[in-house]
C-alpha cells in the first residue's frame, strides 16, 4: 500500500491509494446519473497527474503551472489567455457549463505503476471527472487505459510514442501532443538536406514504449532518404550516466549519434556525449552529429552549452509569433515570470479543448465529450489550423524543426525554428503499420 499526496484549492490531503491489484471501485455517480462522477453541485473537479518527482519532473512543473493558468481563464481571472484567441467561442469564463473549476494532483514519479494509482485515487476518492496529464508515454498510456475502465474523459499531456494513437488507443483517451512517427516525418528532410544523404546512424533509445517508436519512426524516415542505422541500445529510464553507452560509439563507424532520450536522460546522455569529444571527431571523412529528435526548452536549459547546433523537433515554441501563442506567452509570462513550455502549452490547450467539448456537447458524459472532440477542426491555439481525428483520437498540425541556438540573448532564448513543417507533411493513414494492432473500441461513460 502506497500513499499520494492531493491538492485542493491550496490544502494539502493525503489519502491511501488502493493497490494495483485491487478491483475498480463501484462508482455512486455512476449508477445514480449515468456516467462516472457528474458534477452535482457548484464545482467540477479535474485531476492533474503530473511527474513532481522523476527524470520528467522540471516538465512536470511547468505542466503544472499551464494547468492552473488554465483554470484560472477558465473561471474568469487574468487576462483570458488563449480564450480570446481560440477560433470556438463558447467558454464565457464561467468556469464549465456554469460550475466553477477545481482541482486536484497527483505525482506519477514518472512511473506507469504510480501514475495509475494517483488517477485511481483522484476519480474514486475526489470525484475528478477529467484526468489530464503526464510526461511520459508509459504513464500516459496506463492512465489512458485506466480512465477507459474508469470512464473518465483522458486528455493526454506530453505523450510521444505512436502507441498512444496507435495500438494503445482508447475511445475514451485524446492526444494533442505530436508523435514519433510525425517527428521523423518532419526532421529527417532537413536531417539529409544539411548533412547529406549518406549517413551512419548510431541509436541511443530509452528503454520503454516511447523510446522504441521513436527510434522506429527516426530510423525509417532517415533510411528512407539513405542514411544507414548502425546500431540501436537500449538504455535504462533510471540511468544517470551513460558513459558507457557513449564509449561504443567510437569505434562503430557511426558518423551520426541519435539520442532517443529526453528530460533528464537526455541531458545526461548529450553532457557524457560531448565530454566524449564527439562534437570535435570526424568520421568517414563527415563531421560527426549529434541528434535529439525530441526537444524541449527545459531540455535545452539543462544542457546548457552542449545544445548549440544540435537539430530536432518539437510540438510549440514561444517565439511562434502567431496571436494564440503570443496571447499565451504574455499570460503564462506575466504570471510566473518566464515564458512557458512545450509540455506547458499542450497542457494549457488539453484543459480548454476538454471544457470547450463540454460546453459544445451541453454535457459532462464522457461520450458526448468524445463525441464533440472526435472530427473537431480548431484554430488560434498556438499551432495553426487542427484536427482532432476521430479514428484515432490524435491531433494533427504544423510541426517545428528547431536547433540549439549558437548565440542565445537570454537563459530562455536557446531554441530557433528551422523549419515550420505543414501538417500534410506529417500526416498518415490510421491503419499506417506503425500504429496498426489495436482498437481504439467504444466509449465508457462509467455506468
Amino acid at each position: 500500500m502506497s500513499k499520494s499526496n492531493f491538492t485542493r484549492r491550496g490544502v494539502l490531503k493525503t489519502g491511501a491509494v488502493a493497490g494495483a491489484g485491487l478491483a475498480l471501485p463501484t462508482y455512486l455517480n455512476a449508477a445514480s446519473h449515468g456516467f462516472t462522477n457528474e458534477p452535482t453541485g457548484g464545482t467540477v473537479t479535474l485531476g492533474f497527474n503530473v511527474p513532481q518527482t522523476g527524470p520528467y519532473a522540471d516538465e512536470g512543473a511547468d505542466e503544472l503551472r499551464a494547468y492552473e493558468l488554465a483554470v484560472e481563464h477558465l473561471n474568469g481571472g487574468g487576462d483570458g489567455g488563449m480564450l480570446n484567441t481560440f477560433s470556438s467561442k463558447v467558454l464565457e469564463g464561467n468556469g464549465i457549463l456554469g460550475k466553477k473549476v477545481e482541482y486536484v494532483t497527483g505525482d506519477t514519479q514518472t512511473k506507469s505503476d504510480a501514475a495509475r494509482a494517483s488517477a485511481k485515487s483522484m476519480i474514486e476518492k475526489d470525484g475528478a471527472v477529467m484526468i489530464t496529464g503526464g510526461s511520459s508515454s508509459g504513464v500516459a498510456i496506463a492512465v489512458q487505459g485506466l480512465c477507459q475502465e474508469a470512464g473518465v474523459i483522458f486528455m493526454a499531456g506530453l505523450t510521444h510514442s505512436n502507441d498512444t494513437t496507435g495500438k494503445d488507443k482508447k475511445a475514451n483517451g485524446f492526444r494533442h501532443f505530436f508523435n514519433g512517427y510525425m517527428s521523423g516525418a518532419a526532421l529527417a528532410p532537413v536531417l539529409a538536406n544539411l548533412y547529406g544523404a549518406d549517413r551512419k546512424a548510431y541509436h541511443l533509445t530509452a528503454d520503454y514504449t516511447w523510446g522504441w517508436t521513436q527510434q522506429e519512426s527516426i530510423a525509417a524516415s532517415t533510411e528512407a532518404l539513405g542514411w544507414e542505422t548502425v546500431n540501436d541500445v537500449r538504455t535504462p529510464l533510471a540511468a544517470t550516466d551513460f558513459s558507457s553507452y557513449i564509449a561504443p560509439v567510437l569505434n562503430s563507424g557511426a558518423d551520426v549519434l541519435v539520442l532517443n532520450h529526453y528530460g533528464g536522460n537526455m541531458v545526461n546522455s548529450l553532457t557524457n556525449a560531448v565530454q566524449f569529444g564527439l562534437r570535435e571527431k570526424q568520421v568517414n571523412g563527415k563531421n560527426f552529429e549529434i541528434v535529439v529528435p525530441l526537444f524541449s526548452r527545459l531540455m535545452a536549459r539543462g544542457a546548457g552549452e552542449n545544445i548549440k547546433g544540435i537539430l530536432g523537433s518539437t510540438n510549440w515554441h514561444w517565439s511562434l509569433q502567431d496571436e494564440g501563442s503570443k496571447a499565451f506567452v504574455k499570460s503564462f509570462g506575466t504570471k510566473y515570470g518566464f515564458p512557458p513550455s512545450q509540455a506547458a502549452h499542450t497542457c494549457y490547450v488539453q484543459t480548454l479543448l476538454y471544457a470547450d467539448a463540454v460546453a459544445r456537447a451541453g454535457s459532462f458524459n464522457p461520450c458526448a465529450v468524445a463525441e464533440a472532440l472526435e472530427g473537431y477542426e480548431f484554430d488560434g491555439l498556438g499551432n495553426g489550423p487542427t484536427l482532432y481525428r476521430a479514428e484515432d483520437h490524435q491531433c494533427f498540425k504544423d510541426v517545428l524543426v528547431v536547433k540549439g541556438k549558437e548565440n542565445p540573448t537570454s537563459e530562455f532564448d536557446l531554441l530557433e525554428v528551422v523549419e515550420v513543417t505543414p501538417r500534410a507533411q506529417v500526416e498518415y493513414a490510421p491503419d499506417h503499420p506503425m500504429f496498426a494492432g489495436g482498437s481504439l473500441g467504444s466509449c465508457n461513460p462509467g455506468a
